[in-house]
């Protein structure tokens, strides 16, 4: 068998710092992650920025008032969203209505 057969593969998704966020950032808007599925990407943003992740979530959830859009759909599996190469992540703040 050719070697690279045995090679993992990455999933570099992108993922969209919101405005709010970017002062964590240092002004960051967009960075590459490897990771299979937003968990992993939330972690990956914490060990990066740290903070990040209390901003995100609440607990083992997406904090409330926040939605995970992943390649353009809204996404309501929350921690357990796969991912795919080349994946574009957004973290939309909720829009009030009335």
């Amino acid at each position: 068998m050719d070697a690279a057969f045995f090679l993992e593969t990455s999933i570099m998704a992108t993922v969209h710092i919101p405005a709010q966020l970017r002062p964590m950032t240092a002004g960051v808007e967009h960075l590459e992650i490897d990771a299979a599925n937003v968990r992993q990407l939330i972690e990956s943003l914490e060990t990066r920025f740290p903070g990040l992740r209390e901003r995100l979530c609440d607990g083992d959830r997406i904090r409330a008032g926040l939605q995970v859009a992943i390649d353009g759909a809204l996404s309501n599996k929350g921690f357990a969203a796969r991912l795919a190469a080349s994946s574009d992540v957004y973290f939309l703040p909720a829009i009030g209505g009335g």
